[in-house]
C-alpha cells in the first residue's frame, strides 16, 4: 500500500450502545471523542478501553475495535485520578526533599501509597507541605505526556538520576520479554508505568495526605527499609469532605476500640492472631453459631466435624500442598532426620479449610443418586500462617471458624440448589440491616480443568444465577482456580462494602477425590460440588457487625439484653424476681446492685449499650411492673410504666433469633 493509500485508510469504531463510526487510521482517542460523539463527552472523558485494554485519550486509533469512554462519573474515573496523584506526590517529593528515591505507588481501595527511600523519616510538618504542594501541582494543569523508550534508554535515564530502585524494577520489566518501557511525565517529572493517566493534573481536583508508614522494598525484611506515604484524592472537596467525615464515623465504630470498651475479646502476645473471647463476646459468637446451624438443620443440611490435623498426602491429592503451603500450619515428623530442612520433615498440617476434609468424608460411604443434594455443614477450627504485619483485628486472623458447607449433587440439581442458597443469604443479610450486590466470577488465568469443563461450570452457574432475579456484576477472571463463583458483597449502615457469601460450583474436586453417585441406571457418575459459606468467617463477621451496629446490637445478638436498675435497696427483692421471670424466658439480663445514683447506673447501662435498662422504684414494686428505658437518648427512649408480663411478651418477640 502507498505511503497516501496508508493515511487515508480507515478504521470503524464500535462504542458500546453498538453504534460504529468510520475514522481516519492514526486519529488520536481525545480527537475521535470530540468529533464523533461530542464536545461535552470530550471535556469529561479521562481515558478510554479499546477492545478491553485501558488506554491513554491521546493513544492513535490504528485499527478496528470496541472503545469505551470512561469520566468522573465512573468509578474507574476515581481509580485513575488517584494513580495520577500518586505521580504528582512523588514529584513534589523529590522535588522538596532532592536525594530522595522513588520506587511504586499503586492504588488502593480508598486512595494510594507510595513508597520512597530517604535515611531521614518524614514528619508529619513535611507530610503538610507535600499535600500543599501536591495541590499546586494539580492546579497548574500539567500534561501528563506518554512515551515509550527502549532498555537501554530506560536505564541511562534512570541511571543518571540515581534512581537504584528503579534501575532494578526495569531489568525486571525487560527480563520478561518487554520490548519497550511506557513513560509518563508531567512538568519536568518522569517515571514509568503501564498507565494510562488522565489528560492532565488538573483533572486530579484535590489531594490529601494519611499517613506515613515503614515499609521494605519488595516486602522482604532483609531488603532495605523503606517510607510509605498514604493518600487519597477526589475530584472535588465536597467528595473528600464526605469521605473524611465517613472516617471519623468509622473510627468511632472501630471494633477494635469497641470490643475493648465493650468487653467483647482481647488478644495476648503468646497467642497471635487468635482471639480470646470474653463472656460477653462468647454469648455473640454462640448466638450466631446456633441461628446458623438452626437454619440450616432446618433446610436439609447435617452437621458434621472432621479433624483438625492432617497428613500431607490429602494435601497433595487436593493441590494445596503445592499451592498454598506457605500459608499453612506445618507440623514437623519427630521421627524424621534432624539435619534435613524443615519443610522436607513436614509431614502434617492443621487444616486451613473444611472442603477436602469434607470431599474424605463423602467417600466413607457408597452414596445413591436419592441421597443427592448431599448438604454437610461444620463448623470447624481453621488455621493459617497468615503474615504478623497483616493481622488486623478480628478481620485477619490465623485462627477461626466459618459457617461452612458443601453440597454434593447432581448437575441437574443445580438451579435449584442455588435459588435456595440465594434465598438463605438474603434472609440472613435482610436480619441485619445490611444490603448486599452479587458478583459473578469467571475462569482466572491459573486454573485447574480445561476450558471444556469451565465452560459447564460457568453455564451452569450463570443460569443458575439467573433464575435467582438477582441483580448481578459480572467480574470476569476473578474466580477461584476450581471454578466459577458467586461473591455476595455487603454494605454496612455507613456504606462500607464487605465481600462475604460465596456460592462456588467446582468440577474439578470431584475428578481429583474420585467421587461418585450411584446413579437410577444402576452405574456410577461423578457429581459437582458446591462450595458456600453466608458469614465467611465468624471472626470477620462479627467484626463487621460490631461496626455495622457500632456496638448497638439488636436485643437478640446482644450478650446483655436488659440490666435492671433497683433505685434503692428495698427494690431489690422485687429486682430479682423480675430477673428469674427473665432467665425462665431464656433471656440474658443482670441485676446493677451497686446500690449508686439512678442517673449513673442508666449512664453505666447506656455505656454498656444494653438493650433495655429497667428501672424499679417504689412505684414498679407497687404495680409489679417494670420502667424499661430504651438505649438511647432523649424522652423517646423512655417507654413509662408497663407491667412485668407485658414488657415480657414486648422483649422476647425482639429476642427471637430472625432466621
Amino acid at each position: 500500500m502507498s505511503e497516501s493509500a496508508a493515511s487515508a485508510a480507515e478504521v470503524t469504531i464500535t462504542l458500546p450502545d453498538g453504534a460504529q463510526k468510520s475514522v481516519a487510521a492514526g486519529t488520536t482517542v481525545a480527537d475521535f471523542v470530540r468529533t464523533q460523539i461530542g464536545v461535552g463527552l470530550a471535556k469529561a472523558a479521562l481515558f478510554a478501553k479499546f477492545d478491553g485494554a485501558e488506554i491513554d485519550l491521546s493513544r492513535a486509533l490504528t485499527q478496528s475495535g470496541k472503545l469505551a469512554i470512561f469520566t468522573s462519573k465512573n468509578p474507574e474515573g476515581l481509580d485513575l485520578v488517584r494513580h495520577d496523584a500518586a505521580h504528582i506526590v512523588a514529584s513534589v517529593v523529590q522535588r522538596l526533599f532532592p536525594g530522595t528515591q522513588v520506587t511504586i505507588g499503586p492504588t488502593t481501595d480508598e486512595g494510594f501509597y507510595y513508597d520512597f527511600f530517604r535515611e531521614k523519616p518524614f514528619t508529619p510538618e513535611d507530610l503538610e507541605a507535600i499535600e500543599k504542594a501536591a495541590n499546586e501541582e494539580v492546579r497548574k494543569d500539567h500534561p501528563f505526556v506518554r512515551k515509550e523508550v527502549t532498555r537501554e534508554e530506560a536505564l541511562e535515564l534512570f541511571g543518571k538520576m540515581g534512581e537504584k530502585f528503579k534501575l532494578e524494577i526495569i531489568e525486571d520489566i525487560f527480563s520478561k520479554g518487554a520490548k519497550t518501557l511506557t513513560l509518563y511525565s508531567h512538568g519536568d517529572w518522569v517515571d514509568f508505568c503501564l498507565g494510562p493517566h488522565g489528560p492532565s493534573t488538573g483533572r486530579v481536583g484535590v489531594i490529601k495526605l494519611l499517613s506515613v508508614a515503614g515499609a521494605y522494598w519488595r516486602g522482604d525484611h532483609r531488603n532495605a527499609q523503606l517510607q510509605r506515604i498514604y493518600g487519597t484524592a477526589f475530584f472535588n472537596q465536597k467528595d473528600l469532605d464526605a469521605w473524611t467525615n465517613l472516617q471519623e464515623e468509622a473510627r468511632k465504630r472501630d471494633h477494635r476500640k469497641l470490643g475493648k470498651e465493650l468487653d467483647l475479646f482481647a488478644f495476648h502476645p503468646a497467642a497471635p492472631g487468635a482471639v480470646f473471647w470474653t463472656a460477653n463476646g462468647t454469648m455473640i459468637y454462640t448466638t450466631l453459631q446456633y441461628a446458623m446451624r438452626r437454619m440450616c438443620l432446618a433446610n436439609g443440611y447435617v452437621e458434621i466435624k472432621t479433624p483438625l490435623l492432617f497428613n500431607k498426602l490429602l494435601w497433595e491429592k487436593s493441590g494445596h500442598w503445592g499451592k498454598y503451603r506457605e500459608n499453612m500450619f506445618l507440623v514437623l515428623d519427630p521421627e524424621a532426620d534432624e539435619t534435613l530442612p524443615a519443610e522436607e520433615r513436614a509431614t502434617f498440617s492443621l487444616k486451613p479449610m473444611n472442603c477436602p476434609s469434607h470431599h474424605l468424608f463423602y467417600q466413607m460411604k457408597k452414596k445413591s443418586y436419592r441421597e443427592l443434594p448431599l448438604r454437610l455443614h461444620t463448623q470447624d477450627v481453621l488455621h493459617r500462617n497468615e503474615a504478623t504485619g497483616v493481622l488486623s483485628g478480628l478481620t485477619r486472623v490465623r485462627q477461626f471458624q466459618q459457617d461452612d458447607a458443601h453440597i454434593y449433587l447432581m448437575e441437574s440439581q443445580i438451579t435449584e440448589e442455588v435459588k435456595k442458597l440465594a434465598a438463605m443469604i438474603s434472609k440472613v443479610y435482610s436480619a441485619f440491616g445490611l444490603t448486599f450486590t452479587a458478583k459473578f466470577a469467571t475462569r482466572p488465568a491459573t486454573k485447574i480443568g480445561d476450558d471444556a469443563l469451565w465452560d459447564r461450570a460457568e453455564g451452569a452457574l450463570k443460569a443458575a444465577l439467573e433464575e435467582t432475579g438477582l441483580a448481578y456484576e459480572l467480574k470476569p477472571g476473578d474466580g477461584a482456580f476450581y471454578g466459577p463463583k458467586i461473591d455476595f458483597d455487603v454494605a454496612d449502615s455507613i456504606g462500607r462494602k464487605w465481600q462475604l457469601g460465596t456460592i462456588q460450583l467446582d468440577y474439578v474436586a470431584p475428578e481429583r477425590f474420585e467421587l461418585a453417585y450411584i446413579g437410577s441406571d444402576n452405574s456410577e457418575h461423578k457429581p459437582v460440588v458446591i462450595h458456600r459459606a453466608i458469614y465467611g468467617s465468624f471472626e470477620r463477621f462479627i467484626g463487621i457487625l460490631i461496626e455495622h451496629f457500632a456496638g448497638n446490637f439488636p436485643v437478640w445478638l446482644a450478650p446483655e439484653q436488659a440490666r435492671i436498675l433497683p433505685v434503692a435497696e428495698r427494690h431489690h427483692a422485687w429486682a430479682r424476681e423480675v430477673q428469674a421471670a427473665m432467665l425462665k424466658k431464656g433471656l440474658r439480663v443482670e441485676v446493677d446492685v451497686s446500690q449508686g445514683k439512678l442517673g449513673a447506673m442508666i449512664r453505666d447501662a447506656q455505656l454498656a449499650k444494653i438493650p433495655y435498662a429497667l428501672v424499679i422504684g417504689d412505684k414498679e414494686v407497687e404495680a409489679k411492673g417494670v420502667s424499661p428505658r430504651k438505649h438511647g437518648t432523649g424522652k423517646e427512649a423512655e417507654l413509662g410504666l408497663l407491667t412485668l408480663d407485658a414488657f415480657l411478651e414486648k422483649i422476647c418477640a425482639e429476642a427471637e433469633v430472625p432466621y
